[in-house]
């Protein structure tokens, strides 16, 4: 008899340890089989410190065929050209497909440059989003040393990420002021959140006041709930939005570097997919991480659509942060041998974010469950334990993804580290 087939669509921080946790949830009772964009994973919350010199390209990879090979999961690298979910079917970007009878999304988002005039790296502002992108961005940055200047950093309108912004700016900070240059890059942070620590989340703890304080600490300016209009080669034309949506003022940003995090949308191998997606492209699932109309298709991570906390004057969007990525990757496993057993799925993710934010001298962390407020646990606190936590951390995690090693990552891991677990009761 044919074995069912699971096919997991991505693999970077949710695809990868989804295959994993999936295997070893239904052992011999199905096939699984990863389709990735590339034989590569590579560690993402390491990219701000690609961008500085701090880490090399190679040392935050990992080669993924031999793992999963080691695993018994299926693997392919040549990416998926379009999903259809009618056929149970994978169009495969080199004409082949793959077949499958239970697929779980877990793509990551296409990063949206092209929707304000002259963002990203192929234009004139640079990105963390992607370590070839943190690579360009670094060489940048070696090359703006010798001749310092205004930096612009943060996140446009509609990003849903935005701890990487600010830790790129402190690390950006640190690395400028032991190169002694410090003095002659005066810094900007532009923001579409409504106040420096929202976060996506409406703040967590009292991240407002640490953020804050450590953007006076460091002399870096500051404009929230900003709308980005355009990106002229070194001039970043700023508006800043006030409550009722008006433009309270314009501001014009000369800058010699500048990185900025886009807004995601829905990759286009999902895109437009009517039942599957909302209108950005993100999949739709209900609280066991399951499409409404095709059941048998399950999605996790950044490309999973979440409504934002509430309105702002510039459009905010939520994040999925690690351990909310891990939540729905167990839902999503304990689902699986639910279904394979014929009844309904039953598990939930748990919708709680832990987060180190590594300042490069320190960092500040904070836990929220849930994620959404109101919250049972509200927690952030600061100090160099952060930057070495941070450290640790990404050791473990590429560690894990080397042995082709289950979950659990985040939560057991980051809480005993943080000393939080009393914050449990």
């Amino acid at each position: 008899m044919t074995k069912p087939i699971i096919a997991v669509l991505g693999a970077g921080l949710g695809g990868a340890i989804a295959a994993f946790e999936i295997k070893e949830a239904v052992r011999s009772r199905a096939e699984v089989t990863v389709v990735s964009q590339g034989d590569v994973f590579h560690f993402v919350p390491s990219n701000p410190w690609v961008a500085v010199g701090w880490r090399k390209r190679e040392a935050i990879e990992v080669e993924l065929p031999p793992v999963m090979a080691r695993k018994k999961i299926g693997f392919t690298g040549v990416g998926a050209r379009r999903v259809h979910p009618a056929e149970n079917r994978i169009e495969l970007n080199d004409g082949e497909s793959l077949f499958y009878d239970y697929l779980v999304i877990a793509t990551g988002p296409e990063l949206a440059f092209d929707e304000i005039e002259g963002l990203g790296p192929e234009a004139n502002t640079h990105s963390i989003c992607h370590v070839a992108h943190a690579e360009k961005a670094g060489e940048a940055f070696e090359a703006f040393v010798r001749n310092p200047g205004p930096i612009v950093v943060g996140a446009v309108q509609g990003a849903s990420c935005y701890g990487p912004a600010y830790e790129f700016a402190m690390i950006l900070d640190t690395e400028l002021r032991r190169r002694k240059v410090r003095d002659r890059t005066p810094m900007t942070f532009v923001t579409a959140e409504p106040y420096v620590g929202h976060l996506g989340l409406d703040g967590v703890g009292d991240t407002k006041g640490l953020l804050e304080s450590e953007m006076r600490q460091r002399h870096i300016k500051f404009i929230t709930s900003a709308r980005v209009a355009k990106v002229a080669p070194g001039q970043m034309t700023v508006e800043e939005v006030a409550e009722d949506g008006s433009v309270k003022a314009t501001h014009e940003l000369p800058f010699a570097y500048s990185m900025m995090l886009p807004a995601f949308r829905g990759v286009p191998a999902v895109m437009g997919i009517e039942g599957l997606t909302n209108p950005r492209g993100f999949i739709l699932a209900d609280k066991h991480q399951r499409n409404p109309t095709f059941p048998n298709v399950f999605s996790l991570g950044v490309c999973v659509a979440i409504p934002p906390v509430g309105k702002t004057p510039v459009p905010v969007g939520v994040p999925k942060t690690g351990f909310m990525i891990e939540s729905m990757v167990t839902a999503i496993a304990e689902n699986l041998k639910e279904v394979l057993d014929g009844r309904e799925p039953t598990h939930e993710a748990t919708w709680n974010a832990i987060c180190l934010a590594d300042f490069g001298d320190g960092g500040v962390a904070f836990i929220a469950q849930p994620q959404i407020p109101p919250r049972n646990i509200n927690w952030s606190a600061e100090g160099g334990w952060v930057h070495l936590a941070k450290i640790g951390f990404e050791k473990y995690f590429i560690g894990k993804v080397k042995r082709g090693e289950s979950a659990p990552f985040y939560e057991k891991w980051a809480l005993d580290l943080m000393g939080a677990r009393k914050l449990k009761a």
